[in-house]
């Protein structure tokens, strides 16, 4: 595939810091990969596990893979995350690193309540801690995500920040999943979310030990304490805007009818099917669209025309690429804790799974990816991607109808994880590669999240899923998907964007 990149100040009228060194660079992403990945599994699997252990129905479970899209609509707020600074922090360090501190704080103070709540007594009070939760880890990933695309805009220079960055954010998340599983063990889930909060703040004081975003600015102190006090104000309107939003949407449930016995799946597809339909409807005007009048264009939707105006209907095809390609993963995650619970695997033994096994073989499979890529043409390292990722649904298959032993659990996982971060990191550098220089954390964020908008739909189904056709079935199913990218790989090899001119 074939991108060209516009030079340019990504957004206007804001300075640009100094380019850090490569080194620096590479520990920079190294941390920030770490502080949104601790959090990840506390909101996904590690939430579905606890569930598991507390005997809510598989298909409320399921549901509650939904909190996931969160991230997919992540383009919503992008903009705002673009073109507004956080109080306090912005003066000091920065527009990039202010929303990137106030995230650190909502991560912080949801996994907290989350803690507190770990009982799960209130299924509702749960999903509102975990939503804040996915919420701000969300954040936090697109400021770094457009700070990322600003510094190195160019193929050769992604390859290695998007390894650091991915082996900061998979060691992070697998560390959290294993270290709250074998603290559950041991203790309780409350001390379990604790130690996983702490830890996630760690990064915290160190992005606030970092140099201004300008060389001769002062007032560090005064900026930290401005940042913490908007910060909490910020944090507790959130909260209060999701709860009611939450208290709308279960109400409505409730008076539409849908329980745990609901089969939602065909409603599903059909609201996946909704942003394809509206898109191609809106195509035809915006590539009408004159490269004066496209320039003139300003807003919250700017970035976005942009993007569709420089593929034309092309985007259509890129979109359905990418809806397909993570599907297996996503889709994994939702039920494969489940599945080891209900083989008969315990929390010591899902664990060691989720730590030294999945850890490993997920940097191999993200080193070998960066490589590749920086070797390989994205379409070549694209295709193995699709095969790796769905062997590693495909293997939880064999897992589930072999007797429960640690080669078995530790061999999947292995394969599975591998797979991941294979795919994983020659998929976020094509994304990367898709995006414009003057919005790329809009545009980032809407190709990234629209790439998990139908996996994760699927997701909330899969509990409903797993009942008609069984754990075998799902995972077949699941890994079909994911293979079923490489019949898409001819076209989106050949899409070039249109130039501006």
């Amino acid at each position: 595939m074939t991108t060209t990149l516009a030079a340019g100040s990504p957004i206007e009228g804001m300075p640009l810091p100094a380019k850090p060194s490569a080194r620096r660079l590479f520990g920079l992403y190294l941390l920030l990969g770490f502080a949104a990945g601790l959090p990840f599994y506390m909101f996904n699997a590690v939430l579905t596990l606890r569930l598991s252990k507390h005997g809510v129905d598989i298909v409320i479970i399921g549901f509650f893979a939904w909190i996931a899209l969160l991230p997919t609509f992540k383009f919503l707020w992008a903009p705002l995350v673009e073109r507004y600074d956080v109080p306090g922090f912005a003066r000091f360090w920065g527009r990039r690193r202010g929303w990137i501190m106030l995230s650190q704080l909502g991560i912080f103070t949801a996994m907290v309540a989350m803690a507190f709540t770990s009982n799960d007594k209130s299924l509702p009070l749960t999903a509102l801690f975990a939503i804040l939760l996915a919420f701000w880890t969300t954040t936090l990933e697109v400021a770094a995500d457009g700070w990322r695309i600003e510094l190195a805009p160019t193929q050769a220079e992604q390859a290695p920040i998007v390894a650091a960055n991915l082996w900061g954010y998979r060691s992070a998340m697998v560390a959290a999943g294993s270290g709250a599983i074998l603290v559950a063990a041991r203790a309780d889930w409350t001390v379990a979310y604790l130690v996983i909060a702490f830890a996630a703040f760690l990064p915290f004081p160190i992005l606030a030990a970092m140099r201004a975003e300008r060389d001769g600015a002062t007032g560090r102190v005064p900026a930290l304490l401005a940042g913490i006090g908007a910060s909490l104000l910020i944090l507790l309107g959130a909260a209060l805007v999701t709860a009611a939003a939450g208290w709308l949407l279960l109400s409505a449930a409730e008076g539409a009818g849908i329980s745990a016995k609901t089969n939602v799946t065909p409603v599903v597809l059909a609201v996946a099917l909704l942003p394809f339909v509206l898109l191609a409807l809106a195509l035809p005007r915006i590539n009408r669209l004159s490269a004066d009048a496209l320039a003139g264009k300003s807003g919250f939707a700017a970035p976005y025309v942009e993007l569709f105006w420089r593929y034309g209907y092309a985007v259509l095809a890129v979109l359905a690429f990418v809806s397909l390609y993570r599907m297996g993963d996503v889709l994994t995650l939702t039920l494969s804790h489940p599945l080891w619970n209900e083989a008969g695997y315990s929390l010591e033994q899902i664990g060691f799974a989720d730590g030294v096994v999945a850890l490993s073989a997920s940097m191999a499979g993200v080193a070998l990816g960066g490589l590749l890529s920086t070797r390989l043409s994205l379409g070549w390292t694209l295709g193995i991607g699709a095969v790796t990722a769905a062997a590693g649904n495909w293997i939880y298959v064999w897992l589930w109808h072999s007797e429960a032993s640690a080669f078995v659990l530790y061999t999947s996982v292995a394969i599975d994880q591998f797979g991941n971060g294979f795919a994983g990191a020659v998929f976020v550098i094509y994304l990367s590669m898709l995006v414009s220089p003057a919005h790329p954390a809009a545009q980032y964020a809407l190709l990234s999240g629209f790439a998990f908008l139908l996996p994760r739909l699927l997701a909330g189904a899969s509990g409903s899923m797993q009942t008609q056709i069984g754990y075998d079935g799902f995972f077949l199913l699941s890994g079909a998907l994911s293979f079923a990218a490489i019949f898409l790989l001819p076209v989106i090899v050949r899409v070039k964007a249109r130039a501006a001119t």
